[in-house]
């Protein structure tokens, strides 16, 4: 079976998207980045040196300082610029001249903007997920969710490095198109003396009407999978984000994820029909708290006041 990151799409599709991203929180508590290699329709788009939201081979990488406003660098490619593994072969990789990820490491530089990013991460984890998988229409797939950062980071002259560097997640998404609304968390929850535990959950709109709906928790060294949600929280103007559910084992959680303030971040993502762009919202220094209450009454309390990232659409 081929790894979670290998690869779905040819570079002759004319209409899909696949991205392969990183979150990552320092361990200083300074903040976070998030990088993305994308790929856009390859067999369609074509490289546009003035917008490079509608080029093939995108490279993005966003600061997100604690306190303050995020920053971010968006670098177009040409389909040519790029060396991508074949279809679902091993080992995956995806080369352009000035960045690379692989399986279990990434490195980049951008300068754009009067700003310059450099980046030589290596990443390992003890858990990987498929939140869905929905055949050629896409997936949401996790091959490091509780992933440990090392190496260094070097943005405008302030260089990082650590062993371990930070933590976070690694994922891999790929769809024959955006879902018109859509609602992620990832939050990485650091214990004293205890590995990690990670929630990550999922919503998206379905064909008649439908509403995908999944979480995922990775505690004490077991899988537990949700699907019957109770959502409340204020996604359309403010980030939050409850919900409650319950698994086939009768052990439910209570989750809440606050992505407000100044680090909430509005992108552009372009449509693979390469008509237009939609906004995303992202904080990739939200909050989360989640209550695990276990069929025997046992309660446990998990909490992060940074290590979490919110995505929404609407």
């Amino acid at each position: 079976m081929s790894t979670p990151n290998a690869v779905y799409s040819s570079l002759a599709t004319r209409r899909r998207y696949e991205v392969w991203f990183l979150r990552m929180g320092l361990a200083d508590g300074s903040g976070a980045f998030w990088i993305r290699y994308l790929l856009l329709s390859p067999g369609q788009s074509e490289f546009d040196g003035q917008y490079p939201l509608r080029s093939p081979v995108q490279i993005w990488a966003t600061w997100f300082p604690f306190g303050g406003k995020p920053v971010t660098l968006i670098r177009g490619l040409p389909l040519d610029s790029l060396k991508l593994s074949p279809k679902g072969a091993e080992p995956f990789y995806f080369r352009t001249e000035n960045a690379v990820i692989e399986e279990d490491r990434c490195h980049g530089l951008l300068e754009l903007d009067g700003h310059s990013l450099l980046w030589d991460l290596r990443y390992r984890s003890c858990f990987s997920v498929t939140l869905s998988d929905k055949g050629w229409i896409g997936f949401s797939r996790t091959p490091h969710s509780d992933a440990i950062f090392s190496g260094e980071i070097v943005f405008d002259g302030r260089r990082v490095a650590g062993e371990p560097l930070g933590v976070g997640v690694q994922g891999h998404n790929c769809g024959y198109r955006h879902r018109k609304f859509w609602t992620w968390t990832h939050a990485y929850f650091s214990r004293a003396n205890q590995p990690p535990s990670t929630l990550e959950a999922l919503t998206y709109e379905m064909p008649l009407g439908f509403v995908f709906r999944k979480a995922v928790l990775w505690h004490d060294g077991v899988q537990r999978v949700f699907r019957k949600f109770r959502e409340s929280g204020d996604l359309s103007e403010d980030a939050q984000w409850k919900f409650d559910c319950m698994g086939r084992d009768r052990t439910e959680i209570s989750a809440a994820i606050d992505g407000r303030g100044p680090e909430l971040h509005r992108l552009p993502y372009q449509r693979t029909d390469c008509r237009g762009a939609f906004e995303v919202r992202n904080n990739s220094l939200a909050s989360a708290s989640l209550i695990l209450r276990r069929p025997n009454g046992a309660t446990e309390t998990l909490y992060t006041s940074s290590g979490a990232v919110l995505e929404v659409v609407r």
